[in-house]
């Protein structure tokens, strides 16, 4: 009996299915598309919250749709790699965004709000002062901009904070330093203590600018650290507001030994009320020709590649024999 017990216990044994391996095989690990898929597409649904003059918007990290309805602010953008889906006619002027556009949709005077629902856009750009800001921030995240809040370098940095693109924004701002130190000995060599000036021919006389308003100012005077005329320093320039309205009679104490010139673009004046007159022609800078045309639609703007067109501009004029 003890023997049968005992050959009944082995062959039960061995027919028993042997333990499971406390390891998985690899066939049955999770594939690397499998784990990838489990995680959000791109951080797609990453939001921020960036706090701007309309108050504190939660937006999207990586904004795709980005509609942008101040002309002045595009170039900004353009600097950082995004092409916005959408901007105002303004930008379409400017000859320094030629080709830079293509594909563009051209929101005209950008008042329409119909218009740009239909463009579904997932982050807007605005002024602070935008008659529909209200309307506009129904339909997508909406950042309202207060201009010359910042200077352009601070600026393109914000713009980077608020689109994921910050390092292409503080690469923008390193490589234009280094730009400028390269020019600014050359360009101090060739003017010396000159004075240089940046007026604009207009209905009712001359607007004298200053160092924040565009029309090279920012390079002139910020970057270059060039002198202007002491009635220029004093109106444009130390009063803060970066521009100031004179007579033509008054001229002379405005223009510099340098002076950078357009027509005024905001009327249809005729600016040889002022090029044709007694007064300009006896100015010392347009008797020895240090006097520069500029373009008076691509000037008015100081975004970074304005900026970068108008730096090339500026350098030649002054440094030149």
């Amino acid at each position: 009996m003890m023997m049968i017990m005992m050959i009944v216990v082995v062959a039960a044994a061995c027919g028993k299915a042997p333990a499971p391996e406390t390891k998985p095989s690899a066939s049955v690990q999770p594939s690397s598309s499998a784990q990838a898929s489990a995680k959000p597409a791109d951080n797609a649904n990453e939001t921020i919250s960036y706090t701007a003059e309309n108050g504190v918007v939660k937006l999207k990290k990586n904004p795709q749709r980005v509609v942008v309805l101040e002309s002045w602010y595009v170039g900004f953008f353009l600097a950082i790699g995004i092409k916005p889906l959408a901007v105002t006619q303004g930008a379409f002027d400017n000859p320094f965004f030629k080709g830079k556009l293509d594909g563009v949709e051209n929101l005209g005077d950008g008042k329409s709000v119909e218009k740009i629902l239909e463009l579904n856009p997932d982050l807007i750009i605005a002024f602070d002062g935008n008659e529909n800001l209200e309307k506009i921030q129904s339909i997508a995240p909406t950042v309202a901009v207060k201009y010359g809040k910042l200077n352009y370098k601070d600026q393109i940095v914000e713009f980077g904070k608020m689109t994921g693109k910050e390092d292409k924004a503080k690469e923008w701002v390193a490589n234009w330093n280094k730009k400028i130190a390269d020019y600014k000995p050359k360009v101090e060599a060739a003017v010396g203590s000159k004075t240089v000036s940046i007026l604009n021919p207009y209905a009712k006389g001359l607007y004298v600018f200053g160092h924040n308003y565009g029309r090279g100012g920012e390079i002139i005077y910020d970057e270059f650290k060039l002198k202007a005329p002491p009635g220029a320093q004093k109106a444009a320039i130390d009063s803060k507001t970066g521009w100031a309205s004179i007579s033509l009679e008054k001229l002379p104490e405005y223009a510099g030994d340098f002076i950078f010139t357009s027509p005024w673009s905001g009327d249809t004046a005729d600016p040889d009320t002022v090029y044709g007159s007694t007064i300009w022609k006896s100015l010392p800078a347009v008797k020895e020709n240090r006097v520069f045309q500029v373009d008076p639609k691509a000037f008015t703007f100081n975004d970074p590649i304005s900026l970068e067109a108008e730096l090339d501009f500026i350098v030649e004029k002054l440094t030149q024999k």
